[in-house]
């Protein structure tokens, strides 16, 4: 058989067993089966997005503690700064969603190319923001001596490739708004296996290659995600999985730019209220040890990946909610979110059952510091009968972004995040002053902090009473009368 043949078939078998968006219908008959189907390519790539910080942490985890602890201090900055403009990535994705659920694919192709557009023109400005300020900010953040060089080397070269990051996301983001998930997890795959393998290269000084250290790690990342970048514009420029991207369309238009603000300035708020919050929470731990720093770091690590269920069905929601919208049927909408909620919920509240069991082996995995893997066991044993609610936080998020009702998704992250998680931690972690007017018992009982364990409690709380908001603030149902492509863009044949 020759080697065309045999490539044939693999390509035939991946087609029987991967819909692409124009054999994927959101907007009628189940439910279940196209979410479950949308979302589980989303599972994937979001694990293979988090392999990239699973690498960094696994081998500068081999590397030294101080570095452990550096990317502790690094991933939450990255997380801001895409955040920061990231929000465009959402408008987009949620405008294709909506114009592909009401058949228009010419405005659909315009508001991808004009997203790209803004997305990548913004990456460069919070780049070179990012390159000049970040040791300024990590002091900020009470980052020590120790720890500061390397993470602002690490942050450094991040912010110098940002384009590359911002770029594949926004194209995993389109292509999510058209209904195929599948392109972005392949090319995902490719470029996750190429990082993997640059990584310890670089680390350590492997072969022909310096040692570098953290800053190794970056570089291997940046020129990972780069490569993912291209090739992803190539796919858009074809067109032919998913929505279709086109030069004369990318000259930038500001009043479209306008209406790609309205929706993703919220969206950057819950985004980088999301990242503040860990950036703030870093301030708390910071006031600890290096080794509970560098096993908060582990502990985040390990949430992003058994959060990734819960993310993949907000994502699979936003276009399910968008689509239908689009093509005026809100019941089913609702139906998408309810069904969403209740499934993020089984399964996160299953892998927090597992976590309570496995955390000290996981830990073990990122450092061999007996501490480190102590306290980060600890946390994450505290945190994991929560994880359910956390999958009813994301669904409904999903939903209000996929209406186009941004704002409330925001407003959803920042009371979970900064009105409740943070005061908790900070109270929780620390000793309460009390006047001795009131006796010593009170005075004994609230002199004695739970330190670290304060800050673990936070993210509990925190998780339960932003479920119970995020349910009753959607069954309001404000968010059916939303219409985000009501304005701006170009008079097409779809009008």
């Amino acid at each position: 058989m020759s080697p065309r043949s045999v490539a044939e078939r693999i390509v035939d078998r991946l087609d029987t067993l991967f819909k692409g968006q124009e054999q994927l219908d959101l907007t009628s008959g189940d439910i279940g089966k196209p979410l479950l189907y949308l979302s589980f390519p989303i599972v994937v790539t979001n694990l293979l997005q988090v392999a990239y910080n699973l690498a960094d942490t696994f081998w500068l985890g081999q590397y030294s503690t101080t570095a452990l602890a550096a990317i502790s201090f690094a991933f939450p900055m990255i997380f801001l700064l895409i955040s920061l403009g990231m929000g465009l990535s959402v408008a987009g994705s949620v405008l294709v969603a909506q114009h592909t659920g009401a058949d228009e694919p010419k405005k659909a192709q315009y508001a991808a190319s004009q997203t790209l557009t803004f997305a990548v023109g913004a990456s460069f400005i919070l780049g070179a923001i990012g390159f000049f300020f970040v040791e300024d900010f990590l002091a900020l953040l009470g980052a020590s001596q120790q720890v500061l060089p390397g993470a602002t080397g690490y942050l450094q070269v991040v912010s110098l490739g940002l384009s590359t990051m911002f770029g594949f996301f926004v194209f995993i983001a389109l292509m999510r708004g058209a209904g195929d998930t599948i392109t972005p997890m392949l090319v995902m795959f490719g470029t996750v296996v190429l990082n993997i393998a640059l990584d310890p290269f670089l680390i350590f000084g492997w072969g022909p290659f310096p040692e570098l250290g953290v800053i190794g790690a970056a570089v291997a990342t940046i020129f990972s995600r780069g490569l993912a970048f291209a090739v992803g514009v190539a796919i858009m420029l074809r067109g032919t999985r998913g929505i279709q991207i086109h030069l004369r369309d990318m000259v930038p238009d500001l009043p479209y730019l306008g209406k790609l603000l309205r929706l993703g300035i919220p969206a950057s708020l819950e985004g980088t209220g999301r990242a503040l919050s860990i950036n703030a929470m870093l301030f708390i731990v910071g006031t600890f040890s290096v080794t509970v720093v560098a096993a908060f770091g582990v502990g985040i690590r390990v949430f992003s990946l058994v959060f990734m269920p819960a993310i993949a069905m907000d994502r699979g929601v936003e276009t399910m909610t968008g689509q239908n919208l689009g093509a005026n049927r809100p019941d089913r909408a609702a139906k998408a979110n309810h069904f969403a909620a209740k499934v993020s919920f089984v399964i996160l509240t299953a892998l927090g059952a597992v976590t309570i069991f496995a955390a000290p082996t996981v830990v073990s995995v990122f450092s061999d510091d007996p501490e480190v893997v102590r306290i980060g066991a600890e946390f994450l044993q505290w945190v994991a009968p929560t994880f359910g609610f956390i999958g009813i936080v994301r669904a409904y998020s999903g939903g209000f972004r996929g209406a186009g009702k941004t704002l409330t998704a925001a407003a959803m992250a920042v009371t979970m995040l900064g009105i409740i998680r943070l005061p908790v931690a900070w109270v929780a972690s620390r000793p309460v002053a009390i006047p001795a007017w009131l006796g010593p018992t009170l005075t004994d009982l609230f002199a004695q902090s739970l330190g670290e364990q304060g800050i673990w409690l936070a993210f509990g709380v925190s998780n339960v009473l932003a479920a119970g908001i995020a349910t009753a603030w959607f069954l309001r149902g404000t968010w059916r009368d939303a219409d985000p492509r009501a304005s701006g863009g170009p008079a097409t044949a779809d009008d």
